[in-house]
């Protein structure tokens, strides 16, 4: 494990955190209902992926 020789500044330590930028995740349109998908996901509203229906939300309990 790394062991620090000298304590680091508050300054120091946030100059080097200025470079992350937080990015909104991109967002496409549902093929099946128009809803907004994340890319790679199951539609959370209809279930579909891809054209293709992975997950039944008509079924009840």
């Amino acid at each position: 494990m790394a062991h620090p020789k000298h304590r680091i500044s508050k300054q120091r330590r946030d100059k080097r955190r200025t470079h992350y930028k937080a990015v909104l995740p991109t967002l496409a349109n549902c093929s099946n209902c128009g809803a907004a998908v994340l890319y790679h996901r199951v539609c959370p509203e209809c279930g579909f992926y891809r054209g293709r229906l992975i997950i039944d939300k008509n079924v009840s309990a």
